[in-house]
């Protein structure tokens, strides 16, 4: 692999400084951002996506952003082709791939590529005739158009034991069914990966920080995104796109589910769920390098004047250096 072109993965939970951080590494290094974020390849989900600003995306070259309607579905399987290609053009000019996200599944399929067929989830595949027993099987073949159009055009209404499989991949691996089958062996990726992870040591620093952004995005006009999105007329809560974390809060608000005093509860909670989900992915993940850093110690030695160790930035920089 020594002779492969580098590219480096800045991974972590949500809020935990990999914009900014990323950002700061492209000040020193020839490197083009790669966006790992299942919410931010949508057009017109920006507030609660945290998509980088306009500024941000004149500073530094940002791939993968705004390439899909919030209509359709993009998988794991599109992401890897479509970074594979975006990397092959940025080493093409010299330049170095920093891939950069918190869409952990995006990472594993671009690093060991697309799992083979899961076997059968009995406990999955009850839940779904549960679902079917209420909804009825042809409501299950709608869910399957939106998560797979394919498999869906292949599979009558009233097949069960077909739309119950394709439905139980899909949401056990979240890659569509007909790609699974049709892509077979993955080739073994173009690029050497460099990975990194940032994250507060203390949990209830990130817990601080999630709550602080979410009103944030509350005060920047989150709600206002998201009627506009409610508004279109097309687009409903069992797309990709609305089931990201936040949004979803928000469309039970706007369709009376849920009322507006509860959204930033209701958000900020579901976003710690993400994180933690992201901390149990990245707990297991191989030959992974930490940028940990600890707010709270680092203020205190810094009103001591003592330094608390490395910030992630010179951490980074000095693992960076090297390795390429």
């Amino acid at each position: 692999m020594s002779g492969l072109p580098s590219a480096v993965c800045l991974m972590g939970p949500t809020a935990s400084g990999k914009s900014a951080l990323a950002m700061a590494l492209c000040r020193h290094y020839p490197f083009e951002i790669v966006s790992v974020d299942s919410a931010q390849v949508y057009r017109d989900m920006d507030i609660g996506s945290a998509k980088p600003s306009a500024a941000e995306q004149a500073q530094v070259p940002h791939h993968l952003i705004d390439i899909c309607d919030p209509a359709e579905s993009y998988s794991a399987a599109q992401f890897r082709r479509d970074a594979e290609r975006v990397m092959a053009e940025i080493s093409a000019r010299g330049r170095i791939p920093l891939l950069v996200g918190g869409t952990m599944l995006y990472f594993k399929v671009l690093r060991e590529g697309l799992a083979p067929m899961p076997a059968a989830d009995p406990e999955l595949r009850r839940q779904i005739e549960v679902d079917a027993a209420a909804r009825g099987w042809p409501a299950l073949h709608a869910e399957l158009a939106v998560l797979d159009p394919e498999a869906a055009a292949r599979i009558h209404p009233n097949h069960s034991q077909r739309i119950q499989r394709a439905l139980e991949v899909c949401r056990l691996t979240g890659a569509r069914f007909s790609e699974l089958h049709r892509e077979g062996e993955v080739p073994a990726l173009s690029h050497r990966l460099l990975q990194l992870a940032i994250a507060p040591v203390e949990r209830v620093v990130l817990h601080e920080r999630i709550a602080i952004r979410f009103r944030q995005m509350l005060a920047d006009g989150f709600m206002a995104e998201v009627e506009r999105l409610y508004a279109r007329g097309d687009l409903h809560p069992d797309l990709p796109s609305i089931r990201a974390v936040g949004y979803r809060q928000a469309w039970a608000v706007l369709s009376g589910e849920s009322p507006l005093d509860e959204l930033e509860g209701k958000g900020v909670a579901a976003t710690r769920q993400l994180a933690k989900r992201q901390f149990t992915w990245l707990r297991s993940w191989p030959e992974l390098r930490w940028l940990q850093t600890d707010d709270r110690q680092r203020l205190i030695a810094s009103a001591q004047g003592d330094r608390a160790g490395d910030d992630p930035l010179d951490a980074a920089r000095k693992y960076l250096d090297s390795v390429l």
